[in-house]
């Protein structure tokens, strides 16, 4: 272990951070676009098995994860982030490696619950920079960071189908594997953390870390939002393809015009999250918060009363600019009101409430469409995303309560950052 008072080089970290999150969202979307092909692989047949087997291979993983996040939170708090960093990845290099070889659905099944109880890079990736930043960067590094896994995901998708058409599913998980590994490596040489572990003795209970927190109230609200923003992003989800379909008409690129309109919030949120990022660092990321919300509401409206796919385009363009503001502007909140000593446990509960918005958000779009219509998604998701608005507002206005929290605590755990 490094000596404790050996100043930490926070930009290199935040650059090989980036890295990890951009190789761990890239592996997570390569298999995604041929999960159910894979599945029918597997041995699953009819169109009803294997829509059942297909979103409950998707789900598992986010399930999981939510349940897991915690305890890894816990752990990290007391044993350090970048232990939980290596875990992480070298797990997850693991299991996507077993998956390359499962010989039947049920083994794939858990498998993919594996993967959602070992993963958790992102997140304490998260809390490690935030950890480490100066305050008055929280807003910029969180947001550039937020980047590097949007940058996979987008990227995942394209590569992960050409990987399959090229060399055959099964490898396209070994490739994987292979990735996150590389990211395991990365990690390993260039991240430093100076970081004392804790005692588990001396490492307070859940009821405690809240009871820590100046505003905790205003904590659980962020946990809310972070779960709403989810539940709005994958309700749309299942319906999207089949929505630009209604739209377009019988066009023979139906599946090129979906998949642009599905990836364009991406690159819009790749572009806008630093800059919505160290814009919240001067005015406030409360207001960015807040502003980003109402404006998601007034740019969902119109996607129920468009009427070719360009318009919903273009909405859904500026939708993700919105969008790559909400995330970052939420945990930098976080940061600003909880302590290094518990980030961990308060990074891996805002994980929690994602996951859960992950699993819940495209079943409640599917359910709407099935009940009412495409256009009504948009509606109800609006109306969800107007609610959190509202109650993210009044969250924010409260003052916080006093507490034994300093209220301005040192922005590192062991050692001052430097600039280098």
């Amino acid at each position: 272990m490094p000596s404790s008072d050996v100043p930490i080089n926070w930009k290199r970290n935040l650059t090989v951070a980036w890295f990890g999150c951009f190789l761990t969202g890239a592996a997570f979307s390569l298999v995604m676009p041929f999960l159910p092909l894979y599945v029918e692989l597997l041995g699953v047949t009819g169109h009803s098995a294997l829509n059942m087997w297909s979103g409950l291979v998707f789900s598992i993983t986010f399930l999981f994860s939510a349940i897991a996040s915690p305890f890894w939170g816990g752990l990290a708090d007391r044993k350090g982030r970048k232990i939980m960093l290596l875990r992480s990845a070298l797990g997850m290099a693991i299991v996507m490696a077993l998956m390359g070889l499962a010989q039947n659905v049920w083994q794939f099944l858990i498998l993919r619950a594996m993967l959602g109880l070992l993963g958790g890079f992102i997140p304490n990736a998260n809390a490690l920079i935030a950890t480490q930043i100066p305050r008055n960067k929280s807003g910029w590094a969180l947001g550039t960071l937020s980047t590097g896994g949007v940058a996979g995901a987008l990227l995942g998708p394209l590569a992960g189908g050409l990987l399959a058409d090229s060399w055959g599913l099964r490898m396209v998980f070994f490739i994987t594997a292979s990735v996150l590994f590389i990211c395991f490596l990365l990690t390993l040489c260039y991240i430093r953390e100076n970081f004392v572990p804790v005692a588990k003795r001396e490492m307070l209970h859940a009821k405690d870390v809240f009871a820590s927190l100046k505003n905790p109230k205003l904590v659980l609200s962020l946990f809310i939002t972070t779960m709403i923003i989810q539940v709005a992003t994958g309700s749309i989800a299942p319906i999207l393809t089949l929505y630009v379909r209604e739209l377009a008409g019988n066009v023979s690129n139906i599946a090129f015009i979906s998949g642009m309109i599905a990836s364009v919030p991406g690159v819009a949120a790749l572009l806008s999250a630093p800059r919505l990022g160290k814009l919240g660092d001067k005015i406030g990321p409360e207001k960015i918060l807040v502003a980003a919300l109402v404006i998601s509401v007034l740019l969902l409206l119109p996607m129920s009363l468009v009427q070719t796919p360009w318009q919903l385009g273009v909405l859904r363009f500026l939708l993700g600019a919105a969008d790559g503001a909400l995330l970052p502007a939420v945990q930098t909140l976080l940061v600003y009101n909880s302590t290094n000593q518990i980030a961990g446990r308060i990074f891996s509960y805002n994980q929690s409430f994602r996951d859960i918005g992950n699993v819940t958000g495209p079943l409640v779009g599917a359910a709407i469409s099935a009940s009412f219509s495409f256009r009504a998604v948009f509606c109800v998701t609006a109306g969800v995303v107007l609610f959190n608005a509202l109650y993210s507002w009044f969250s924010l206005q409260r003052p916080p309560r006093s507490t034994t929290v300093e209220s301005e605590r040192p922005r590192v755990q062991q050692t001052l950052p430097t600039d280098d």
